[in-house]
């Protein structure tokens, strides 16, 4: 069966507009695409800055989100197109990976008031604010309803304190999004609140972790920060549906696009050659490149799957935690199968050594840090069983997404 996505007439002609604004905005000469860990600096994170700014001119940095707000309201066939093309530049949409903002601008398109929405979407929609995601503490890992920093009203304001674990990323951000206790004599899941936090306000300080993946993620640290009781979404004690929401968003496995580690692995395997014989000739790594790429595959096909259920607004249930889940054990599955073909250099981002300019070294990182994310893969299995009603009368349902 061909799973292969084909252009219509007017998908083609969207991309002939695509490709011609993207050449006339993505400086190909400056900027540099690398698994390196010192290419990826401050300068080339403000020149992705810039291209975003000129993405979110068109609306197309967000392009989902309706035009009123900053987006362009492209459909899905658009946005396929769309996230094809700014991958020939090595790109995602959003080029310098705003995690934050894709998981805000939802819940705000549900639980926000019309007031809200048009303050806090239309400066990320544009790529005038980067957000980080607060959501783990030190003392609750993925357990989102422990959340023990606490946003106490005082008058117009929120006073917040309290601690964020494992982060954002080496890149310091305009706001936070982050889930606080509002009510610490509330029951569980009764006292939470969902709150943007500028994060230039007095009392906040951040502390870098440098973590397995060569990348940093951080601590941010909450004291007496005084915050606009307007930038509550949701309302009072009404956070744990607006995460609810934010998690769906995350659990939803929704994506299309290139498998870019498999296509350098492949390059890298056509053009190596070990005792004067090509990689690709023998017969041991052909066949473990065949389940490395099933594997990768499979994954491929459960995010187009979610990625149209999601554009044509059907609500998914069991299906963003399965790709999610898949994904992670699929990763770490291939992750040694990467190690088996190439050996120790895999693991070394030494450029005279290394496999594919180091992106098989991050490949093997990241299979390994990116475990947690998004849930574990016990939390993923649970969603499972609980949407499929094992274990249950009652399906539980999935949350609200626009």
């Amino acid at each position: 069966m061909d799973f292969e996505l084909k252009d219509t007439p007017e998908m083609a002609k969207f991309r002939q507009e695509v490709k011609t604004y993207l050449k006339d905005i993505i400086p190909t000469d400056k900027l540099i695409n690398s698994a390196y860990f010192e290419d990826d600096n401050h300068e080339q994170y403000l020149l992705r800055r810039a291209i975003g700014s000129k993405l979110g001119e068109k609306g197309w940095l967000y392009p989902w989100v309706p035009k009123e707000y900053g987006g362009a309201a492209l459909s899905g066939d658009e946005i396929i197109v769309l996230t094809e093309e700014m991958e020939e530049y090595d790109l995602g949409i959003v080029p310098y990976g705003d995690a934050g903002g894709s998981q805000m601008v939802p819940p705000l398109l549900v639980w926000g008031t019309e007031e809200q929405k048009r303050q806090f979407i239309p400066p990320t929609a544009k790529g005038e604010k980067m957000t980080w995601l607060l959501l783990t503490e030190p003392h609750g890992g993925s357990d989102l309803a422990s959340a023990k920093t606490t946003a106490i009203r005082d008058g117009d304001e929120y006073v917040v304190n309290g601690t964020k674990t494992w982060v954002g990323d080496k890149h310091y951000p305009e706001q936070f999004w982050t889930i606080v206790m509002t009510d610490p004599n509330a029951p569980r899941h009764q006292n939470l609140g969902f709150i943007v936090i500028p994060s230039d306000l007095k009392g906040i300080t951040s502390q870098p972790l440098y973590v397995l993946n060569n990348q940093v993620k951080n601590s941010v640290f909450f004291e007496d920060v005084r915050v606009p009781a307007a930038n509550l979404i949701g309302g009072e004690n009404n956070g744990w549906k607006v995460a609810n929401t934010v998690m769906e968003v995350e659990h939803a496995g929704a994506h299309v696009g290139k498998n870019k580690t498999l296509e350098r692995l492949i390059h890298h395997i056509k053009t190596t050659s070990f005792n004067g014989q090509s990689l690709a000739k023998d017969q041991d790594i052909r066949d473990i490149l065949a389940d490395l790429y099933i594997e990768a595959d499979v994954e491929r096909l459960f995010g187009l799957r979610n990625f149209w259920m999601r554009h044509s607004k059907r609500p998914l249930g069991y299906e963003g935690s399965q790709s999610v889940y898949h994904r992670k054990m699929s990763e770490l599955r291939n992750a040694g199968r990467v190690q088996q073909i190439l050996g120790y250099f895999a693991v070394t981002q030494d450029k005279e050594w290394t496999a594919a300019n180091g992106y098989m070294d991050t490949f093997l990182r990241d299979a390994v840090v990116r475990m947690h994310p998004g849930g574990t893969q016990d939390i993923h299995r649970t969603i499972i069983a609980r949407r499929m009603g094992i274990g249950r009368t009652v399906k539980e349902e999935a949350a609200r997404i626009e």
